[in-house]
């Protein structure tokens, strides 16, 4: 029998749970709502992007809602009329119902709180200005359900490639890649070497970025552009040795 979630509180006010199944917390203990604003919000320039008219997202390993709340949050704040398309997958229908259920998503304007309510319960929500669906289950099967379809935006959100390997492959992440306009940026907490030689495998030009509340820098990854932030030496040095081997 699955264990309830129990909310830990992190170093921002914000709460996080741990997944018995990965063995490892959904978030940086550190602050997970300023993981979600910084990590990925702030690195895939979501508030430059709402000066347009529509901003489409991808947000895979949705989790408690936490990136997809930021970002809507940032978006709305900046252009209230932005029309924003959200996919997001998730594999454990109970995480982001056990956060509605202990409400974690206090932090969020009430509108954003039930958008993500209706995620958890109904998997889908439509607004005016927002289409939003939650494909629960296997994100490598639950992917081919999207088609046709490119992302602004796309944060890669997994436990770690030790704990969760099949969602770092470069099998998957070509799968991802190719749903990333080629104006996009993806974005991870991660700086695995092996990760960020799929990336270059798969043609992306990669920079390193902060990552809240963790010791190491976090991941973007476009196709065009060239002056992302620049790998330290030590980092550029990592890619070239075994534990860049897929």
């Amino acid at each position: 029998m699955t264990q309830p979630f129990v909310p830990v509180p992190t170093g921002d006010g914000s709460s996080t749970f741990f997944s018995d199944t990965f063995g490892e917390w959904f978030h940086s203990r550190e602050g997970a709502v300023a993981e979600a604003e910084q990590t990925y919000v702030a690195v895939t320039r979501l508030a430059e992007l709402a000066n347009g008219p529509q901003v489409a997202l991808l947000d895979v390993c949705y989790g408690l809602g936490y990136n997809s709340a930021a970002a809507l949050a940032t978006i709305w704040r900046v252009n209230p009329d932005c029309r924003v398309t959200l996919w997001a997958l998730e594999l454990e229908a109970e995480v982001p119902r056990a956060a509605i259920a202990q409400h974690l998503v206090a932090p969020w304007p009430q509108t954003i709180q039930q958008t993500l309510q209706a995620l958890a319960f109904n998997h889908q929500h439509q607004t005016p200005r927002l289409t939003a669906q939650l494909l629960i289950g296997d994100a490598r099967q639950r992917l081919s359900d999207i088609q046709h379809w490119q992302a602004d935006a796309i944060f890669l959100d997994p436990f770690s490639p030790t704990r969760c390997p099949q969602l770092w492959t470069v099998e998957f992440l070509a799968q991802v890649m190719a749903r990333l306009k080629p104006t996009g940026r993806l974005a991870t907490y991660s700086c695995a070497a092996a990760v960020r030689a799929a990336f270059l495998e798969l043609g992306l030009n990669i920079g390193a970025t902060p990552a809240a509340g963790r010791q190491w820098p976090g991941t973007v990854a476009s196709f065009t552009e060239t002056d992302l932030p620049a790998l330290s030496p030590r980092e550029q040095a990592h890619l070239r040795t075994r534990a860049a081997v897929t």
